[in-house]
């Protein structure tokens, strides 16, 4: 009895010991997030297995739960008006997303799985000109392009002035766009200091999809500029127009951004 006692009695310890916290114990994960955090500067791209010419799609999204919704342009094919703003409305189910847009007496419609930065599904098209169009359809999200930006403008004959712009992007209009806003400086040149005229789509300093469109207010003349922001090389590069000064021309704007690419 006294050696059944003996082994007994250390266990009941241990027992006891676990089963106060004394021991190892698993934490529980919590539950995953209902939602996804989708909210922001989007664009979406076609691939049509009806023939039909690539849609862009561009524009904000807002998310509330499981309900999203934004306002969106549609450019690529004569059937949709890219100057027109289309509100659209959405379902977000996990991973999973429905989105419907009514534009120009058609509707888009789409579905497939959404992260944080990125989509990919399938589209189709119901009514107007573009009755019957469907296909694939991919989709990123632009993180916010606000940084410094160095670069050059190269006018129409190889001359180059330099340029550093300190760029910040406010938030989403109702027209989809996000606008735009700073200061510039150039190097020694015609040029001295610029100021970037806020705006929304389709007017002043703005970015909606990838599509950048900038009015810098400068020392001598309004310069104009229409180009695209390419996340992964952290560079926006297009056309640019000088007039109104002595230092009138035209050519294009490359500027990368000082230290690494746009993240999220």
């Amino acid at each position: 009895m006294k050696s059944l006692l003996s082994t007994v009695g250390p266990l009941v310890a241990l027992v006891l010991l676990c089963g106060c916290g004394g021991g190892y114990q698993a934490s529980t994960p919590g539950p995953p997030p209902l939602f996804r955090d989708i909210a922001g500067n989007w664009e979406f791209k076609t691939t049509s297995l009806a023939g039909m010419p690539v849609l862009t799609i561009a524009g904000n999204i807002n998310q509330s739960g499981a309900a999203a919704s934004g306002g969106m342009h549609v450019d690529g094919s004569t059937c949709f008006d890219p100057m027109t703003i289309t509100d659209f409305t959405g379902t977000l189910t996990g991973s999973n997303i429905s989105v419907t847009i009514p534009a120009m007496e058609q509707v888009i419609s789409f579905t497939g799985n959404i992260t944080d930065t990125g989509f990919t599904g399938t589209f189709r098209i119901d009514g107007g000109c573009a009755d019957g169009d469907h296909g694939d359809l991919t989709g990123i999200k632009i993180p916010s392009i606000t940084s410094q930006l160095n670069g050059t403008l190269t006018n129409s004959g190889g001359d180059t002035i330099d340029v550093t712009a300190q760029l910040t992007q406010g938030s989403a209009s109702l027209g989809g766009s996000f606008e735009l806003s700073g200061a510039v400086t150039f190097g020694k040149s015609c040029l001295s200091s610029g100021t970037i005229k806020p705006g929304n789509f389709p007017s002043g300093s703005f970015i909606i999809g990838t599509s950048v469109a900038l009015e810098i207010e400068t020392d001598n003349g309004m310069l104009a500029f229409r180009g695209t922001a390419d996340q992964a090389a952290g560079v926006i590069s297009g056309a640019y127009t000088i007039v109104g000064g002595t230092c009138n021309q035209t050519g294009t704007l490359i500027m990368l951004t000082a230290g690494n690419p746009w993240d999220y």
